[in-house]
């Protein structure tokens, strides 16, 4: 009757042990990446944020000029008001009328123009970007990669972040390939 005491706890040990061990050769091996850094800190990603800028800048500067152009239209409209025709007041009452809609059609078209750039060349990145997951991740056989920004991660663990891999693969695959002409 002892020994059957102290048999079943051994046994009861040993059963977990092995059930444990079977976990543990199941357990999913997962990564994680931040495709944000990635997309910044990427040599690609730098020029392409650096022409986005670019375009900014190129707007902003054409939006002030036609704000300009409105102002000093509006003024000649206020300053002449006791001096000129109503046909001369109307006339740029007129002038400012069509470049303020001038202005707030190349404001939009613009708006969007940036927009589908901004988001053709984000996309181009990304699915390169996936191209060199997806060979780390069968490299260091991952089952599983996810995107720090998309999926929501609260916590992990630093030693399972390939982001820095990936930017540095990603970096040296556009520097073996020679430039797209134009």
């Amino acid at each position: 009757m002892n020994r059957i005491r102290t048999i079943a706890p051994l046994v009861i040990l040993f059963v977990l042990a092995v059930a444990a061990a079977g976990y543990a050769q199941q357990a999913s091996k997962i990564a994680i990446i931040n495709s944000q850094m990635a997309f910044e800190t990427s040599v690609e990603g730098k020029r392409a944020l650096g022409q986005m800028q670019d375009r900014e800048n190129r707007i902003k500067t054409d939006i002030q000029k036609l704000d300009d152009s409105i102002r000093l239209l509006e003024n000649k409209l206020t300053t002449g008001r006791l001096t000129m025709t109503n046909e001369a007041l109307m006339g740029i009452q007129a002038d400012i009328d069509t470049q303020t809609t001038k202005r707030k059609r190349y404001e939009e078209d613009a708006t969007r123009e940036g927009n589908q750039f901004a988001n053709n060349i984000i996309q181009k990145i990304r699915m390169e970007m996936v191209s060199i997951i997806e060979g780390l991740a069968k490299e260091r056989g991952y089952d599983i990669v996810l995107d720090m920004i998309q999926s929501g991660v609260v916590t992990s663990s630093p030693t399972i972040d390939i982001t820095k891999d990936v930017v540095a693969r990603y970096d040296q695959s556009k520097a073996a390939t020679p430039p797209v002409k134009k």
